[in-house]
């Protein structure tokens, strides 16, 4: 029994022990923002040129010409697990944006049974309270269009807060950088992020984990590692927008995702791993939108020891009227990917709407 209560704090600890450097550290920051970009497979590091551009390129704020606010919501694990994203952004002068976004991705009234069985070895259902888990990610945002024509940069500056109950919490900083180059109907991305490595400091709560240390014989003895930090990341993008009869359009765009790592991406080594993603969208007069988009190509260990190639298929649609803009995206159709499917939602708001 002691061994079975004991499985939720095993998670809890993994959650908050680390090594001095991670493969997978913040991984929520990681998950996408905009409803939009999701039916895309998040294939826009080139394209992306709204609100939600603090979070894919920062270079993309330039193309703000108003404010504008963005908000997502969506469930993970069967609704067991909430992510909700809100943005906004404001052009400072006819060449530069700032921008605000926070991130939460939590799990809420999660059963804490580490007390469930008294010191007599009786089962004591008054002794089981309830604790929340959740990670926010704060980003400050500042592009500016550089000289040459065409050519816009951007950076972030991410503060990071995890708390998982009394256990443990940590705060975090990190920086991103992102590039963008427009010409005609192509464009170009670059974004780099935790660029100088994003450095979280753990905190934990030592009674809280005397209350479980000696669970299980030999386990959980000593305190896990109390710093982390995540490596930094590259995606480069390359799209173009292509117009049909004034009325119709068609953007396409493809990304290359690396990580400074050996993972499961399809393309691995011990320097660096990569794996592609490719994004549609189609357009009726900018007021209805259709997109689909394939990525997270990894390679998957089969329960018989068999490896096979798995991706996941997105597709999504979006509506646009008078400066209100809603999106739909159903992630991982049909299961293809390690991934679990998604419903997500987002609304963006131009500031003229309020005019």
């Amino acid at each position: 029994m002691k061994k079975n209560l004991f499985l939720l704090f095993l998670v809890i600890t993994l959650a908050a022990q680390s090594q001095t450097t991670r493969k997978y550290s913040n991984e929520f920051m990681n998950i996408g923002v905009d409803a939009a970009a999701f039916g895309m497979a998040n294939a826009v590091t080139a394209s992306t040129a709204d609100v939600n551009s603090g979070y894919w390129n920062p270079a993309g704020l330039v193309a703000l010409e108003d404010n504008q606010l963005s908000l997502m919501h969506a469930s993970y694990f069967a609704n067991i697990a909430n992510y909700d994203y809100g943005a906004f952004a404001m052009p400072l002068d006819d060449r530069s944006v700032v921008a605000l976004s926070v991130i939460r991705f939590g799990v809420d009234d999660i059963l804490n049974t580490t007390q469930l069985i008294d010191d007599q070895g009786n089962i004591d259902y008054n002794r089981i309270s309830l604790f929340s888990t959740a990670d926010y990610g704060v980003t400050f945002s500042y592009a500016r269009a550089l000289p040459l024509d065409g050519l816009n940069v951007g950076v972030n500056a991410k503060v990071i807060r995890r708390i998982i109950g009394d256990f443990a919490s940590s705060w975090g900083f990190g920086f991103d950088a992102g590039l963008q180059f427009n010409t005609g109907d192509w464009k170009f991305g670059l974004m780099a992020r935790d660029i100088t490595t994003t450095f979280n400091a753990w905190s934990i709560d030592e009674d809280e984990f005397e209350t479980i240390q000696g669970a299980v014989e030999g386990q959980n003895q000593e305190l896990p590692e109390t710093t982390e930090i995540t490596i930094p990341k590259l995606q480069l993008g390359v799209s173009r927008k292509f117009v049909f009869h004034y009325d119709f359009s068609l953007l396409a765009e493809v990304d290359f995702n690396f990580r400074f790592a050996q993972t499961n991406d399809i393309f691995s080594t011990s320097f660096t791993s990569m794996t592609p993603a490719a994004g549609l969208q189609f357009g009726y007069i900018d007021l209805v939108f259709v997109r689909a988009g394939v990525g997270n190509f990894q390679n998957i260990q089969q329960l018989d020891g068999s490896d096979s190639v798995g991706f996941q298929p997105n597709i999504g649609v979006g509506f646009k009227y008078k400066g209100i803009q809603v999106d739909y995206a159903l992630t991982d159709i049909g299961d293809q990917s390690a991934a679990l499917y998604s419903n997500v939602f987002s609304l963006k708001l131009d500031w003229s709407v309020f005019r």
